[in-house]
């Protein structure tokens, strides 16, 4: 099975920017549902974008509309989720998980479907 890790978290001021990375092995990466999930201490896990096999749709939560984006690395078997425009809201420990076909992205996202995720990576944001 595919397992993930991800990497790239760290601090960074109020209306700057970050890319996290989520590196798989055992499969590859551009055969599954691509989605990634946040978590601030105290609260739910909250879906951040969901995006199908092949990169064909993505679904995105209101909050992170217009200023996060998730794109793919075939040759290193990498997806990335570049965020901009950062709030302090938007700070938490950032994970990557994966569903196989023929699971969608809103399988992932929201149907609270998961097969693979990574143990995360820790965004702090702030002044």
């Amino acid at each position: 099975q595919v397992q993930l890790v991800e990497s790239g978290g760290g601090l960074v001021q109020p209306g700057g920017s970050l890319r996290l990375a989520c590196k798989a092995s055992g499969d590859t990466l551009g055969d599954y549902t691509v989605g990634w999930f946040r978590q601030d201490p105290g609260k739910e896990r909250e879906w951040v974008l969901c995006m199908s096999s092949g990169g064909r749709s993505t679904y995105y939560a209101d909050s992170v509309k217009g200023r996060f984006t998730i794109s793919g690395d075939n040759a290193k078997n990498t997806v990335y989720l570049q965020m901009t425009s950062l709030k302090a809201e938007d700070a938490g420990t950032y994970y990557c998980a994966t569903l196989p076909r023929p699971h969608s992205a809103r399988d992932l996202c929201t149907g609270g479907r998961i097969g693979a995720w990574g143990q995360g990576t820790q965004v702090t944001v702030s002044s």
